[in-house]
């Protein structure tokens, strides 16, 4: 399924998969860890997901919203995990983590296959990339909230995001 809802640099793209709303049950994914191990969604069971999703963590935005995050992942307790899923491969994820200094979020990479993507919606069909944009999760898999920036190059609304985390 194919959907145009949002622009990179002004330009419109189209976004292939899966499209998933606020109540829907969370779909399954597998994606790799730093250490090229799959990682599914069901590995976080019974757990507060909150997933950004960026295009590259190598740019000037997904760099600021992974710290971002990070920053913010002090604050929100034990049973809330923070994931942030690029199409980046898992070494550069691995790498930009060391030098960013990240280690309360947990980088994924959805370069293999693109099942994240595809599953959630946010796949660029031009670039294959994924589209910015965060997914919270609670602990039964029910998406609560969910942001597609309109824009690639904007920021996601951090503020909203982590209330609606905060009300969960």
């Amino acid at each position: 399924m194919e959907r145009q809802i949002t622009k990179m640099g002004g330009n419109v793209i189209t976004l292939e998969g899966m499209i998933v709303e606020v109540g829907d049950r969370a779909p399954e994914f597998t994606v790799l860890d730093n250490d090229l191990l799959p990682k599914r969604l069901s590995d976080y069971r019974g757990k507060v997901k909150l997933i950004s999703v960026v295009p590259s963590l190598d740019t000037g935005v997904c760099d600021a919203q992974t710290r971002k995050f990070n920053a913010l992942a002090t604050s929100f307790g034990g049973d809330v995990v923070v994931l942030t899923i690029s199409m980046d491969l898992p070494f550069a994820q691995k790498r930009w983590c060391g030098a960013a200094g990240v280690d309360r979020v947990e980088t994924l990479s959805d370069h293999r296959d693109a099942n994240f993507g595809l599953n959630y919606g946010v796949l660029i069909k031009e670039l294959r990339l994924l589209n910015r944009a965060i997914f919270i999760v609670d602990k039964d898999d029910i998406i609560r909230y969910m942001e597609i920036v309109e824009e690639n190059h904007n920021h996601p609304d951090y503020n909203r995001a982590v209330s609606a985390l905060r009300n969960l």
